[in-house]
């Protein structure tokens, strides 16, 4: 798979949380390419990273800034 087919791909929500739905971000990781959504609007539009800009996303997310 060279680019993210969002119609196969796999969401799934953070592991924090709560359970309820209400306010998650749902993550598709791809061989390339990384989507994130509301998931409360997954027909809405969508977020796409390139793995080089999510690893500095989560590295500034966990205090560590590269």
């Amino acid at each position: 798979m060279s680019e993210l087919d969002l119609t196969h791909i796999a969401w799934r929500k953070s592991s924090r949380s709560t359970g309820s739905g209400s306010d998650c971000v749902e993550v598709a990781l791809g061989d390339i390419s990384i989507a994130i959504r509301d998931s409360k609007n997954p027909q809405q539009a969508f977020l796409l990273f390139g793995r080089t800009e999510w690893k500095a996303f989560l590295e500034h997310v966990r205090g560590r800034d590269l």
